[in-house]
């Protein structure tokens, strides 16, 4: 069911979940009786053990429940309970609907058009795959409806309000695995974020690390519309370089101080574990800085004790060439193409620089 990498556990992905719900629901309708567990193809030709862990046959239909393991992973679905009901058609072929807890697309520039319900693509190709035993060449068809339980409630815990999708979460998964703190979940996450934003013909995006700096930097600019707004976490470059790829005029970077210098002294990545905050040396480059400011700088802790320390000598004006700093990365990252704009806050939310590009 799980493995182990690097000493984390891989999960299994919502649409391996699911395609394994609806293959023990599909035998169950044909035989008579749901397995306890069904093996299911993944998209890279592996094999998957999936329990089943609840199961139900009445009315001509069945059901079967599986709960999602995502290993170590901290997802928001580990433990949702992902189900499918299969039932005959008179039609020939499949039909795959979206159930309760299984959000519907109200937006455009996501992989499926509006009004689809948000069962991705790869999830959709192995529920076929799965399911065409059971009712290809037979007279009539089947219909695997997908259900996720309290997914209404979870879809609040992710970006599917912000994307438009509405009433639940997504099925996903492109591999049918889900390996633990994944980056390129991450990443893909931004991506759609941004395809929202530019099928609603926005051409300003801003860049934010989180949902507090999100939150100042709307105060900010309430000209512009929540779809306008996308958190990039600790991907400085990648966000930079999705935004710049999507083609928006203008990239706004929305961040507090710790993040700015970081993001100052070039680090396309800015998680701690990858990054050092070098305050020092970075307020070194600056014209005009008095060397006990530097020495106090070295000693601070943390980003809100430099902050603090740059308050109370009355330096609170030396972020603004940190700004520039940041914009000078950004450009490096993005190339000559949109303008740029940084703006930095305090931990409070008051806005300490703002400088453009």
């Amino acid at each position: 069911m799980s493995a182990k990498r690097e000493n984390l556990r891989i999960g299994f992905s919502t649409g391996a979940a699911a395609t394994a719900a609806a293959k023990a629901a599909a035998i169950g309708w044909r035989d008579g009786a749901i397995p306890d567990a069904v093996t299911i193809r993944l998209p890279k030709g592996q094999e998957l053990r999936v329990p089943i862990a609840e199961s139900r046959i009445r009315n001509g239909e069945a059901t079967a429940v599986v709960v999602k393991d995502a290993g170590d992973d901290p997802d928001v679905t580990h433990g949702a309970r992902v189900g499918a009901t299969i039932r005959p058609t008179a039609s020939p072929g499949l039909l795959i609907a979206g159930g309760a807890g299984v959000g519907r697309l109200t937006k455009p520039g996501l992989v499926l058009p509006p009004g689809e319900f948000a069962i991705n693509p790869t999830p959709r190709a192995m529920l076929r795959e799965s399911l065409a035993p059971f009712h290809e060449g037979a007279a009539e068809g089947l219909k695997a409806t997908v259900f996720i339980e309290k997914g209404e409630i979870l879809a609040q815990k992710t970006l599917n309000p912000r994307l438009g999708i509405v009433g639940g979460l997504s099925v996903l998964g492109t591999t049918g695995l889900v390996r633990p703190f994944s980056n390129s979940a991450y990443i893909a996450t931004i991506a759609s974020a941004l395809k929202v934003a530019r099928a609603l013909s926005l051409e300003e995006a801003v860049l934010a690390t989180g949902g507090r700096s999100e939150g100042f930097a709307r105060a900010a600019r309430p000209d512009l519309p929540e779809e306008a707004f996308v958190q990039i976490a600790d991907f400085f470059s990648g966000g930079l370089k999705l935004a710049a790829k999507s083609g928006f005029k203008t990239i706004g970077l929305a961040v507090f101080f710790g993040k700015a210098a970081k993001q100052a002294l070039g680090f396309p990545y800015t998680h701690a574990h990858q990054s050092e905050l070098a305050l020092a040396p970075l307020f070194s480059a600056l014209p005009g800085v008095p060397p006990r400011l530097l020495e106090a700088l070295a000693g601070a802790p943390t980003a809100l004790a430099a902050l603090n320390i740059l308050k109370d000598g009355g330096l609170l004006s030396l972020v603004v060439p940190i700004a520039d700093r940041v914009l000078a990365s950004a450009r490096g990252f993005v190339g000559p193409g949109p303008r740029l704009w940084a703006r930095i806050f305090d931990f409070d939310g008051k806005s300490l620089a703002f400088r453009e590009a």
